[in-house]
């Protein structure tokens, strides 16, 4: 931040929906200051995602980024959701087409093209922190608009998530975009457009955002927005038109995947049973350690709001219809709390933000602003809970970046923790296995075209350098071999 906060407009912060259409327009200082702002909060979940590597679980890798390498390349790793025709081609046939376009300036390292395949949801996080900004500043000002995008744009699981190629991800970005069109009041019917394509996007990106969808729908008819309402149904019937054609292209039928992703985690109850069932307190201990502090802090300034009959807003309500469908189904996942997290911050961001830049008093409005965006900050230490094995995918690249890889033994990691044909780069075999006694690691150590060997803290070292191993590089926790 470079300028102090100015003071909020004179008008009540709340969850309302606001009579004013739009932001009134800044100075061009601010304007610009705005969008230098936005750019540089959408660019750093690229960047980390970039550099880090990792992943927050396999379907980062195995439901995006290699369904997409192998429509490029001929070969890679499909899951059997790519078998059953479970999944649609949406997602991995975009992200396809930037990995050709890496392939035509020449990218051929693995880090690259990754890098290349993170421009389209780069800019899809762009745009929904405008929209975020859009929504927060018809509530708390410019000003307070531009704090509620810092507070979204740097909350932790938000830096963590949105570079991240999973269903989540993206389908919570289009829920922003949706979430601000469908909040406004002028040109309702472009509005709808926009929200139900949004809404579309966002269920055919994640079929589980249908919930919202449907929580959006009802919030509309509540509120007897009958124009939004039909608007926003021509938008969405038009995105589903466009999935109905995909599937029949790639799967043979309509709607092949939808109905199938039915089928298995809602209807047959297969997903509880392979994947396996939680209690409602599953969530409690993610949601308690996820919430920042100045999301609780919107809870009473919420509630002083809603004394004076004020509506409660889109984005709340999906949210909490959201985690409450989260509550009653059998199979749990921490992951699946990031769309009802974000959207939940996202209706309390210009509450927290008009309150702090209504402080009359410069230093307790940066005082305020400063532990806020820290506490957000920390909620990335907490969530997501799991191991993201940044370390490993580095040194994966690293053992086809060197040269003359011929094959490659990863040690202490299976199939689907591992980086797939996505992160070696190339065409050669690999295997997994978690001890010396596995066959897989037997096979590794006895044929010589294996010639690399990434071993997750120094498990089965010795066995590796007997068989001819030599270290060549030591990657965080990760431990890279190689032999002649």
């Amino acid at each position: 931040m470079s300028a102090p906060l100015p003071e909020a407009p004179t008008a009540p912060v709340s969850l309302e929906n606001p009579p004013v259409d739009a932001p009134r327009p800044e100075p061009r200082k601010h304007a610009l200051l705005l969008w230098l702002s936005l750019a540089g909060v959408a660019l750093l979940p690229a960047i980390v995602a970039v550099t880090q590597l990792g992943r927050i679980h396999p379907d980062e890798v195995y439901q995006a980024l290699e369904p997409a390498y192998w429509r490029v390349h001929g070969y890679g790793v499909l899951a059997w959701e790519w078998r059953d025709g479970i999944r649609n081609w949406a997602v991995p046939g975009v992200l396809a087409a930037f990995l050709r376009l890496a392939g035509v300036l020449g990218i051929t390292d693995p880090q690259g093209y990754r890098a290349v395949v993170a421009l389209p949801q780069l800019a899809l996080h762009a745009w929904s922190l405008w929209a975020a900004w859009r929504f927060a500043a018809r509530r708390a000002g410019p000003m307070g608009g531009w704090l509620a995008v810092l507070l979204l744009g740097l909350y932790g699981p938000v830096l963590v998530f949105a570079g991240r190629t999973l269903a989540e991800s993206f389908s919570t970005s289009f829920l922003l975009v949706a979430m601000e069109a469908l909040d406004r009041r002028e040109r309702e019917g472009r509005a709808g457009l926009v929200g139900g394509a949004a809404l579309g996007l966002a269920v055919v990106t994640r079929y589980p955002s249908a919930i919202c969808v449907v929580a959006a729908l009802l919030w509309l008819m509540a509120a007897r927005r009958w124009k939004l309402l039909a608007f926003t149904c021509l938008g969405g019937i038009a995105v589903a038109a466009g999935l109905g054609l995909l599937d029949h292209l790639t799967w043979g039928s309509p709607f092949h995947s939808f109905f199938k992703y039915v089928r298995f985690n809602v209807l047959s109850g297969e997903a509880a049973a392979r994947f396996g069932s939680a209690a409602p307190r599953f969530y409690a201990l993610p949601l308690l350690s996820a919430v920042p502090l100045w999301g609780w802090a919107a809870i009473p300034l919420g509630l002083w709001a809603l004394k004076r009959k004020v509506s409660v807003s889109l984005p709340l309500t999906c949210a909490v219809i959201y985690l409450a469908v989260l509550l009653a189904t059998a199979h749990k996942e921490e992951r699946f709390l990031y769309p009802a997290l974000v959207l939940g911050l996202l209706a309390a961001a210009p509450v927290v933000a008009g309150f702090i830049t209504s402080r009359t008093h410069g230093a307790l409005r940066w005082g305020l602003a400063s532990v806020a965006v820290a506490s957000g900050l920390a909620s990335a230490y907490f969530f997501p809970p799991n191991d993201l094995r940044a370390d490993q995918f580095r040194a994966i690249v690293a053992a086809t970046r060197m040269g003359g890889a011929t094959g490659l033994v990863i040690v202490n990691e299976g199939l689907w923790g591992s980086g797939g044909f996505f992160y070696l780069g190339q065409q050669i075999p690999w295997l997994t296995c978690d001890w010396p006694r596995d066959g897989a690691f037997q096979q590794g150590m006895r044929e010589r075209r294996f010639n690399r060997v990434v071993t997750f803290e120094d498990r089965a070292l010795p066995e590796i350098q007997a068989a001819g191993f030599r270290i060549a590089q030591r990657i965080g926790r990760e431990t890279l071999l190689v032999r002649d």
